[in-house]
């Protein structure tokens, strides 16, 4: 009997246990309360706002707009009539089945998933009623971009979805699937800087799926912290009107302001909408964009290399000044049996070459240059001459990165002693093998920003600041230090105002005077680069006014033949825009602006906005205009 009251006591005792610990849990302490609660409980993404891009006059290039993603949980949702289904959400069954597919690939039956992206609110207000009838699905808030201005695509840029490639290869645990980030341009450079801090949301959700509040009053939240503003140089009206002039022609602009080497326009042509990557048919422009012939996602001013022509026999001028091999009174005849040129007065000085562009003055200069007769062995004093213009030509920014703030730069190219040697062997190599570089043909290779860069460096009388894009960033306006240092040519600035001279004439009564402003002096250089492939390119660099420059401008235009006929104007017109925000030549205007190097061909599927109309403001069908 004593036994059995033993027995019972352990049982009783040990039942107390269990009873005043459970009261303990569930009574008493909250912490398995809270568990419960997680269990009904959303975690959502609170995407921090993308920072604004602004331009010089304080106008948004790029704002944000609010659109949703449509997320299912697989394993909460369940699809009796696929067909109906897919009927109220406005979907395919094909659509649905690669979303499925998707998730049992990632074996993602638990973790939400995008099954709708990007929707705008009157996409959300026609299946919001839908949600209710299944359980497993809500929206989540997302950010796009918004490009307000419609110009500047190349230098813009734009998000997307992060691939698995950057995901695996990510250097910080920051972005997860489905997220977005810069792609390219200033969305891709300042990426860090744009992007923010993202949030976290916890909700409650009853058994079907609906939100009932935050949990625990918002305990757990974080705030998403707003990306930083990007205030660009950007001058909206002269990059809109330099995409007018461009337009239906291919080639690059971009224009500096020397003093502080901030880009004030940069058009890659032809080009598009930026906005047509935004939205919900970015994948379906995107393909329309890479799969055409015109290439207008290549970002020409930053990655097309060309041979610079004419332009480069400033350097060459410059150079020549610096070694002593020349001075502003040297005279050289027009000697076509050196070098091909045009009919125009001979002999002439320094500054009459540059006014008529003298292919065998420079020619003769070059040579000057690279035999100095400091050795007697030829190929011991070429190779001696051609390395003192190597160091010296490389100082104005040639055969280097200038470090722009948006990728993909290149570097272009400038031939050194060891590049000779490769191809023809060692001191097998002279002045007569590689004089097409005194006019700038060859072995060289430049992008139009280095082109721009050039002039900014002449109109500085021999120094140049790295061009950029972004002036500041946030609140305080901060500027990298990289953007702020002068880079010096080691040419002696009184040789700047002999070349200025020269420049001055061209446009006022030498290669470029169809593009000579009344009231405006302007310096500039013309250029024909030679094309194996087709038609010679138009080239000019220029900068203004003479005194105080506030604008230095480089145009390309493929295939377009003499560099004053079509770069010239362009540029000439550009720059009394900026200057005087008056066009006084409306003849001169008119002729830019119709005239087409290529047309646009139709495509079988119309894409909303492609090209735009250069005679009009308004965006242009595809199908109508490409």
């Amino acid at each position: 009997m004593e036994r059995k009251f033993v027995v019972q006591g352990i049982f009783i005792f040990i039942a107390a246990i269990f009873i005043i610990r459970l009261f303990l849990l569930q009574v008493v302490s909250s912490e398995y309360k809270e568990i419960a609660q997680r269990n009904a409980t959303r975690r959502m993404i609170d995407y921090a706002p993308r920072g604004v891009i602004y331009a010089r006059d304080g106008k948004p290039l790029v704002t944000n707009t609010t659109v949703f993603d449509l997320m299912i949980v697989l394993k909460e949702t369940k699809i009796q009539d696929t067909a109906e289904f897919c009927r109220k959400l406005h979907i395919t069954k094909e659509e649905l089945n690669k979303v499925i597919k998707e998730i049992r690939k990632d074996k993602a039956w638990s973790r939400p998933t995008a099954l709708i992206k990007q929707l705008s609110f009157n996409d959300l207000g026609r299946i919001e009623d839908v949600l209710i009838d299944y359980k497993g699905l809500y929206t989540q808030t997302r950010i796009i971009r918004n490009y307000e201005q419609h110009i500047m695509a190349s230098a813009l840029g734009y998000i997307g979805e992060i691939s698995k490639k950057q995901l695996e290869y990510q250097k910080e645990n920051y972005y997860s699937k489905g997220d977005y980030l810069g792609i390219s341009g200033l969305e891709s450079f300042y990426e860090k800087e744009l992007r923010g801090r993202r949030g976290v949301k916890y909700l409650m959700v009853d058994v079907k799926g609906a939100e009932k509040g935050s949990l625990l009053g918002g305990k757990y939240d974080t705030i998403p912290v707003p990306g930083n503003d990007l205030y660009t140089s950007i001058d909206g009206n002269l990059q809109a009107y330099a995409e007018k002039l461009i337009a239906y022609k291919k080639g690059g602009i971009v224009a500096i302001e020397p003093s502080s080497g901030e880009i004030l326009a940069f058009v890659s042509a032809p080009t598009y909408d930026p906005n047509l990557l935004a939205g919900r048919k970015f994948s379906k422009n995107a393909f329309v964009l890479q799969k055409d012939t015109l290439k207008p996602l290549f970002n020409r001013p930053l990655m097309a290399m060309y041979p610079p022509g004419s332009i480069f026999k400033i350097a060459q001028a410059l150079i020549g000044l610096q070694l002593g091999v020349i001075n502003e009174h040297t005279l050289f005849p027009c000697n076509k049996d050196m070098v091909k040129c045009h009919n125009h007065a001979s002999p002439l000085d320094l500054r009459a070459s540059i006014q008529h562009s003298c292919n065998p003055y420079y020619y003769q200069v070059f040579k000057k240059i690279i035999n100095q007769d400091k050795f007697p062995d030829k190929f011991r004093d070429t190779e001696s001459g051609f390395d003192e213009w190597y160091h010296l030509i490389r100082n104005f920014g040639f055969g280097q990165k200038l470090g722009v703030d948006i990728p993909n730069e290149k570097a272009g190219s400038i031939p050194s002693n060891a590049f000779y040697d490769k191809i023809y062997g060692n001191r097998r190599w002279k002045f007569s093998t590689i004089y097409s570089l005194g006019i700038g043909q060859g072995e060289i290779g430049m992008v139009p920003l280095q082109m721009a860069n050039f002039a900014a460096c002449l109109a500085n009388k021999g120094y140049y600041i790295a061009p950029h894009f972004v002036k500041g960033i946030g609140k305080d306006q901060e500027l990298s230090e990289k953007y702020k240092e002068k880079h010096y040519t080691g040419i002696d600035s009184k040789y700047f105002d002999i070349i200025a001279d020269g420049m001055e004439k061209v446009v006022s009564e030498g290669t470029a005077a169809a593009s000579k402003i009344k009231g405006i002096s302007i310096c500039g250089k013309t250029g024909t680069a030679q094309n194996p492939h087709g038609e010679d390119h138009s080239v000019f660099i220029a900068f203004a006014p003479k005194e105080n420059p506030k604008i230095a401008i480089a145009v390309f235009v493929e295939n377009a033949g003499w560099g004053g006929a079509w770069a010239a104007p362009i540029a000439s017109l550009m720059i009394e825009k900026y200057l005087t925000d008056t066009i006084t030549r409306a003849p001169l205007e008119k002729k830019i602006l119709e005239k087409r190097f290529y047309e646009p061909k139709p495509v079988k599927k119309p894409v909303e906005v492609y090209v735009k109309d250069h005679d009009k403001s308004k965006d242009v069908n595809k199908d109508k205009q490409n």
